[in-house]
């Protein structure tokens, strides 16, 4: 490898070995920002393609049909030479990237795990990479957007590039915006207005699908979410692509408002794109809102039972935290749309917060949904209003 001129260490991430900048030479870049590598390597980012190797493959048992895989933002190509190694039906696996050593730290992976005949490398723009792909017969089963910051920039060209029905996966980094401290930055890239709530995790995965949608909407292309999630510094979504105006329209109307209350800490559900100002129920307060955003489902649950089975059959590094998370995205599957966090909640209250699952157990005796949330682990997922939630903090045992 002498055309590369920087040190490079040998690492196992999953069934796959690669190439990457040695850590022992490069401390400052991986404690601040991989950004600042030669190449482009996030080593707590192994979290996030553990769940896309689940998701890709859920997608292609679902298919079951050899499919093609674009992964055009490639760094190193880890995740792509994982998706031709752990993914069964692969056929072909692109990957990209417009840093030149990148692509030459690539070349040098496909090599080290004998993948010549499955992978294919490329040092272009992504966006005129997947341009070139975006006519009939040439179009991706599945594309993976996992850029550094936000996806806002490659999303129109992958959404053309997808075949109908295809599987299309997008991290967004940028969850300071997406969560409200950079307000002017999230009406810019998004369109949406966010709201710095104690869930705004959740909002900020509703606003990259209320894009989703919107963007999707404007070439008769409907979008429909199978998966998602919220962990460390990003979060992470997988959608299907349908292509139909009618289809499209039904997607727009699960757009739609969170209306938040700060007096209460009430919370309202609108549907429609044009929100009109709303007081609340229990305390008459002017209620601020985020939107517009997806108020739809934000799993499939066919999709969360798939890849929670074919986690047994993995070689993961974190298999338990994969494992943790599906768990309970599989009990908030078909909660209603926004969580409580109960130690906020208490704060607020002004009491001492009481035990996390007893909570949940009294919401659940007096007749109401109440689960945890994968979002955050005091997170209480539930259609009791607040004034229930706050009877039951409140009560005496």
């Amino acid at each position: 490898m002498e055309e590369l001129d920087f040190p490079l260490t040998k690492i196992k991430e999953g069934e796959i070995e690669v190439f990457i900048p040695d850590p022992s030479k490069f401390r400052e870049a991986y404690s601040l920002t991989p950004s600042l590598l030669p190449v482009f390597f996030n080593p707590i980012m192994d979290l996030n393609r553990d769940f896309a190797v689940l998701a890709v493959q859920a997608f292609q048992d679902e298919k079951a049909r050899p499919i093609t895989v674009c992964e055009p933002l490639a760094g190193c190509g880890v995740r792509g030479l994982r998706f031709a190694r752990e993914v069964n039906g692969v056929e072909k696996v692109v990957v990209n990237d417009l840093n030149s050593k990148a692509y030459r730290l690539t070349l040098e992976n496909i090599k080290l795990n004998r993948m010549e005949d499955i992978v294919e490398a490329y040092n272009e723009d992504a966006n005129l990479l997947l341009s070139r792909y975006a006519k009939r017969g040439c179009r991706f089963d599945v594309i993976d957007i996992d850029p550094f910051g936000s996806p806002v920039p490659y999303l129109n060209s992958a959404l053309r590039a997808i075949k109908n029905g295809g599987l299309l996966c997008v991290t967004a980094t940028d969850t300071a915006v997406l969560c409200g401290a950079h307000f002017k930055a999230c009406i810019r890239h998004y369109g949406a207005k966010p709201l710095k709530t104690e869930y705004c995790h959740e909002l900020a995965v509703r606003i990259l699908l209320g894009f989703l949608v919107s963007l999707a909407a404007k070439i008769d292309l409907a979008v429909q979410p199978v998966f998602c999630h919220s962990t460390n510094h990003y979060v992470r979504v997988y959608v299907k692509v349908f292509r139909g105006a009618k289809k499209a329209d039904h997607a727009l109307n699960q757009l739609g408002y969170v209306f938040h209350c700060f007096k209460c800490l009430n919370r309202r559900i609108t549907v429609g794109l044009y929100p009109q100002l709303q007081k609340c129920e229990f305390c008459g307060e002017q209620m601020d809102f985020a939107g517009p955003l997806w108020i739809g489902k934000l799993w499939d649950k066919e999709t969360v039972k798939k890849m929670f089975n074919l986690l047994e059959v993995k070689k993961f590094n974190r298999k338990k935290l994969v494992k943790k998370i599906i768990e309970k995205i599989f009990l908030e599957v078909d909660g209603p749309p926004t969580y409580y966090v109960l130690s906020h909640f208490c704060d607020f209250l002004n009491i001492l917060t009481p035990p996390y699952q007893a909570t949940i157990k009294k919401i659940l005796e007096k007749g109401y949904y109440a689960t945890p949330t994968h979002f955050n682990p005091q997170g209480i997922r539930t259609n009791a209003s607040v004034n229930i939630l706050k009877e039951v903090l409140l009560e005496k045992d």
